[in-house]
């Protein structure tokens, strides 16, 4: 094989890791038949892609009990892959933080993040003018919509889903204040209120997966 072949095929190799870890990152847990459907390859090579992610320390698996024959091996994360997904400048916004605590203390520290939480609010809202000319019964959505678009610009994987009871779940997949929001716990607490603020007091907003508290994701459940 050439070197130029070579070069090829590590690349491919990459872009395949690489799809297998935002699979991953996208839908939890999976097997290697999953994978292997998912990608369109064989079985034997996703796992070889596996076992080289695993070594990296970048995925591990759990044994899943089956009817018949042996355990499934269900691969995830680990925390070590968080350095590929955007980390929206953490070190940066801690340090901030933390400078602005020792100066204006938590009263400080909390006028500021109100601010930003105003701000957030008023850019993801729809525009007044949308609002006005949308029916009532498509304007959760329409919202909705929105927000999981500016949300996953912004690194956080985000989207939503219509439940059969008419809720709705909105679910981020990826956190890049993560770290940032381990140093400072209210970061995370007005994120809840900033939703609520985007689609309104018609609704309520409550969070049932947390990825703080060792979730997989952060999930809010949206009730009209």
């Amino acid at each position: 094989m050439s070197a130029k072949d070579k070069q090829a095929e590590g690349a491919s190799a990459t872009r395949t890791r690489r799809l297998i870890v935002d699979l991953l990152k996208q839908n939890g847990p999976l097997d290697a038949g999953a994978l292997a459907g998912m990608l369109g390859v064989s079985g034997m090579a996703v796992r070889q892609h596996l076992y080289g992610l695993q070594k990296e320390g970048l995925i591990d698996f759990r044994e899943e009990p089956r009817a018949m024959g042996r355990p499934a091996k269900l691969w995830s994360l680990t925390q070590e892959a968080n350095r590929l997904f955007p980390a929206g400048y953490a070190e940066l916004t801690i340090g901030l933080i933390d400078s602005v605590r020792e100066a204006f203390g938590e009263e400080g520290l909390e006028k500021l993040l109100s601010m930003r939480n105003s701000k957030q609010i008023a850019h993801y809202s729809l525009p007044a003018g949308r609002k006005s000319q949308t029916g009532s019964d498509r304007l959760l959505e329409e919202q909705l919509k929105q927000l999981a678009e500016y949300r996953t610009a912004e690194g956080y994987m985000a989207e939503y889903e219509r439940q059969p009871d008419g809720t709705y779940l909105f679910t981020e997949k990826h956190c890049p204040i993560c770290h940032a929001a381990s140093a400072c716990a209210s970061l995370c607490r007005y994120e809840t209120g900033m939703i609520q603020g985007v689609l309104g007091e018609n609704v309520h907003v409550e969070r049932t997966e947390h990825m703080l508290s060792g979730g997989r994701r952060c999930v809010y459940r949206i009730t009209p």
